[in-house]
C-alpha cells in the first residue's frame, strides 16, 4: 500500500505537467493564442514552451517567439529540445540550412519525440521538400495521433506533394481533433476542391 502511495506520489507532477501541455494544445488548436502565451508564461515543460513559441510565431510577435525558443535552445546539447529551439529560432531566420540541420539532429537523437518529427517537418515545408515534409508529420501523427497540426500540415504536405488519399486522412483527423481551428474553413475548401475533380 505504501509503495502505490509512493509510486502515486511521484507520478502527480508528471500527470499535471501532461494535462497542461494538453490543455495549451487545445487552446492553441482554437486559435486562442494569446492564452496560450499567458498561460505557458511560466511553464517548465519544453512541449507547453514550443506551444508558446509557435502562438507567438501566429500572433506575428517574431522576436518574443525567437525569446521563447531560446528557452529551449538553453537547454543542454544532450536534450533534443535544445535542437527543436534552435531550429525554431533558425526558421525565423530564414537559416533552412541550419534549421535542417538542428531539426534532423534531434530527431536522431529522440526517434519517438513527435516534436522532433514536427520542427522536422515545417522545416522541410519551407524548404519546399513536400515529400519529406510529409514522411515527416506522418511520423509525428503515428507518434502522437492527436496531435492535430501535425495531420493538418501533413494534409498539406500531402496535397502539395500530389497524394489526395493521403491529404484526405489526414484533414479528416484534423476537423475531428480541432473543430473550433481557425483552418478549418481552409481545410473544407481544399477538400471540396479535390473531391469535386
Amino acid at each position: 500500500m505504501k509503495k502505490i502511495l509512493l509510486v502515486t506520489l511521484l507520478l502527480l507532477p508528471s500527470l499535471a505537467t501532461a494535462q497542461d501541455t494538453a490543455r495549451v494544445r487545445r487552446m492553441f488548436e482554437a486559435g486562442q493564442y494569446q492564452q496560450v502565451i499567458e498561460t505557458a508564461a511560466d511553464a517548465d515543460a519544453p512541449e507547453t514552451i514550443y506551444v508558446a513559441a509557435q502562438s507567438q510565431q501566429r500572433l506575428g510577435a517574431a522576436a518574443e517567439a525567437r525569446a521563447t525558443y531560446d528557452r529551449l535552445a538553453s537547454r543542454p546539447d544532450a536534450d533534443p529540445w535544445h535542437f527543436i529551439g534552435l531550429s525554431g529560432q533558425q526558421l525565423l531566420d530564414e537559416d533552412t540550412d541550419g534549421a535542417l540541420a538542428s531539426a534532423q539532429q534531434a530527431a536522431e537523437q529522440a526517434g519517438g519525440l513527435p516534436d522532433a518529427h514536427f520542427q522536422l517537418g515545417l522545416v522541410l515545408a519551407k524548404r519546399q521538400d513536400f515529400r519529406g515534409a510529409a514522411d515527416a508529420l506522418d511520423r509525428t501523427a503515428e507518434l502522437s495521433p492527436g496531435h492535430a497540426y501535425a495531420h493538418y500540415y501533413g494534409g498539406l504536405m500531402h496535397y502539395r506533394a500530389n497524394r489526395p488519399d493521403r491529404m484526405a486522412i489526414h484533414f479528416e483527423a484534423f476537423l475531428k481533433l480541432a473543430p473550433e481551428a481557425p483552418e478549418r474553413p481552409e481545410v473544407l475548401q481544399i477538400m471540396k476542391t479535390v473531391r469535386g475533380r
